[in-house]
């Protein structure tokens, strides 16, 4: 999403971008899990294989910078909640 000033939008446009930013936050939440589980599974493969090659954890590593990533740009999206609770419009 790009940079906006939040403060010079209505209060209706204020509202809608807080139903977008909800349903991206319920998108993220699900990812993170999904991801999560993808390397809990995939670090357990590689504990119980007999054949411990560190190779095998290299793929695991792009689960772990796409949940960063995702946690990162959570944080982008507190100026919005800002102006939001400011207002008085949670």
């Amino acid at each position: 999403m790009e940079q906006q000033d939040w403060n010079a939008l209505t209060d209706e446009a204020l509202l809608a971008e807080k139903k977008k930013l909800k349903s991206a936050k319920m998108l993220h939440a699900g990812l993170i899990g999904f991801l999560a589980g993808v390397l809990v599974v995939g670090f357990g493969a590689w504990i119980l294989s007999p054949k411990k090659q560190v190779g095998f954890l290299i793929p695991m590593a792009f689960p772990v910078i796409f949940i960063y990533r995702m946690v990162k740009n959570s944080a982008k999206n507190e100026a919005l909640e800002a102006v939001l609770k400011e207002r008085k419009l949670k």
